[in-house]
């Protein structure tokens, strides 16, 4: 798999890994009480929140509107690997691994239609802490690298995954901590939280606050 730059090259993508690490400070994931929707609602329509099951697999909590357009449904309790080709479920283990270790992730994909359009997509996965040190949800969003008016009234059937790599230079981290073309995004960072707690109940009160009924999300529950 190719490896890609250590640059994020779309303003969502890089608007929410700022606002996440900058939130985060010296923590390995910002926590859920300092996350404010206002302060991304200028971009929340292309923001998705997934979480684990009991079963392991990786699911959509919630799901902005122009990723549910993106796909012609509601995303609502699907896996994540049902918009991959093939299944994918490395991306589910892209995920898990995320949430474990505590490092972001940055996917890129190709969306293909069933008129046979296709469009390039970026996607950032960041892992987020509860008050309880536990994480079990991540925050990300999906951006299509060019405008395609076909996007708006075709839907996609499948991403293609082309390249991924975890943002471990991003966060100071040596760059032996993981391998940046594993799509799994396992690592061997020592001695990392557990963060599989971390992220469990900060997405779950995010969705729950009443400042969020007006939120561009389509929820599941």
């Amino acid at each position: 798999m190719k490896q890609i730059g250590t640059s994020m090259r779309l303003n969502t993508t890089i608007q929410l890994f700022d606002y996440w690490n900058k939130l985060r400070g010296s923590e390995i994931a910002p926590l859920r009480s300092q996350v404010e929707p206002g302060d991304m609602r200028h971009i929340l329509s292309s923001l998705f929140m997934l979480e684990a099951t009991d079963t392991g697999r990786i699911v959509f909590r919630l799901a902005g509107t122009r990723i549910c357009d993106l796909f012609g449904r509601d995303l609502g309790g699907s896996c994540l690997s049902e918009l991959w080709a093939h299944g994918h479920e490395d991306l589910e283990k892209t995920a898990i691994g995320v949430m474990e270790h505590g490092i972001p992730a940055m996917l890129n994909a190709t969306g293909y239609s069933t008129a046979g359009h296709n469009v390039a997509f970026e996607i950032i996965l960041l892992p987020l802490r509860s008050s309880e040190g536990e994480c079990d949800k991540l925050l990300g969003a999906i951006t299509p690298a060019t405008a395609a008016s076909w996007l708006e009234m075709v839907p996609l059937q499948f991403l293609a995954l082309d390249r991924s790599r975890l943002l471990h230079d991003k966060l100071g981290l040596p760059d032996g901590v993981a391998n940046s073309t594993s799509s799994s995004a396992k690592t061997t960072q020592p001695e990392s939280l557990s963060i599989a707690e971390t992220l469990r109940r900060m997405v779950a009160n995010l969705i729950d606050d009443e400042s969020e009924q007006d939120v561009p999300f389509r929820h599941y529950r």
